[in-house]
């Protein structure tokens, strides 16, 4: 009896051991598309905190740095980020621009630009108008971004505001450039793989146009929203929030290594016959052009992961990307 005993515990102390093991690692393969899913945004995260960082080494030792590149702390901290951008943007999405030449770079420019889950086109555009035409854009963006511990050194550095009208048009008749998404974190939060513009009745930079008397250039990203999106569950609970806060709560889910190219329209001259009510159908109009020829709705994770590993159109090498 005591054999027997001793057998079936012998028996269940390995049914249990291999249970307990396999079922662990069965859970973990099951929730691991989940975790990295949910997870990879912070990525995203972590490269803001390390730009960050880098503009407060600038800072703190802006003299030894200014001695060694001849230049002021903010132009050689802001190359090194636009650096670190532009090869994540390379190495993750293979990230181009196409039609850069229709950038008017000596003139004041208003670009409007539809605003993913994530703006992190925004990002890797601006940085290479930095590193390949020397020139800063200044990016509106909402006040709360301000308000996140160690962010207020990136939004100084890379001159991201929280734009009034007036200060925006300021920005623009210093000969500056300028970019605005009409749709901003309401685009951001409720937008879909269906790409409709969601700005409103927001007139804003439309009025800026008029008084800074400027060329509006529109600029949309092919599979944006394939790199990052909002859960589509909740809708109505994140809307609410979102009401009554102004702030984004609703989970962004992503970090795909999508396909990402921003194509630059034609640009929009300035028209003192036109409302800002007309200018703001105009630029509306000329922007979902670009989307209706450049994306495929809806916009599918699977397809842009495909033409992330094959794109005929794409450039064949890094340096043409620029």
């Amino acid at each position: 009896m005591d054999m027997l005993t001793n057998s079936i515990k012998g028996f269940e102390d390995v049914i249990v051991d291999y249970i307990d093991v396999d079922f662990t690692l069965w859970l973990s393969w099951l929730l691991m598309p989940l975790l990295i899913t949910f997870l990879l945004p912070v990525f995203i995260l972590i490269l803001l905190y390390v730009s960050a960082l880098i503009f407060y080494i600038y800072k703190l030792h802006r003299v030894r740095l200014r001695e060694a590149y001849g230049k002021d702390w903010k132009i050689a901290a802001r190359n090194v980020v636009a650096a670190i951008w532009d090869v994540h943007g390379y190495i993750l999405h293979g990230y181009e621009v196409v039609g850069m030449e229709k950038i008017p770079m000596d003139e004041p420019v208003l670009f409007i630009y539809y605003h993913g889950a994530v703006p992190i086109d925004l990002y890797y555009f601006v940085s290479k108008m930095v590193l390949v035409n020397s020139k800063i854009v200044h990016s509106v963006v909402d006040r709360f971004l301000l308000k996140v511990p160690g962010f207020s050194i990136i939004c100084h550095v890379m001159k991201l505001i929280p734009g009034t009208i007036q200060t925006c048009s300021s920005i623009l008749k210093d000969g500056n450039m300028l970019a605005i998404s009409p749709g901003g974190v309401y685009e951001a939060q409720f937008g879909d793989s269906y790409y409709q513009l969601l700005w409103k009745n927001r007139l804003g930079f439309a009025k800026v146009a008029v008084d800074a008397k400027v060329k509006i250039v529109p600029l949309f990203t092919q599979n944006l929203r394939e790199a990052f999106r909002t859960v589509s569950w909740g809708r109505r609970f994140w809307l609410r929030i979102y009401a009554a806060t102004k702030f984004p709560f609703a989970p962004i889910y992503g970090g795909f290594p999508v396909k990402l190219k921003t194509y630059v329209g034609d640009p929009i001259s300035f028209d003192d016959s036109l409302t800002p009510e007309e200018v703001k159908d105009k630029v509306a109009l000329a922007l979902e052009e670009l989307i209706n020829k450049y994306q495929k709705k809806p916009g599918s994770i699977t397809r842009a992961l495909l033409e992330r590993i094959y794109d005929p159109s794409s450039s064949s090498s890094y340096d043409k990307t620029k």
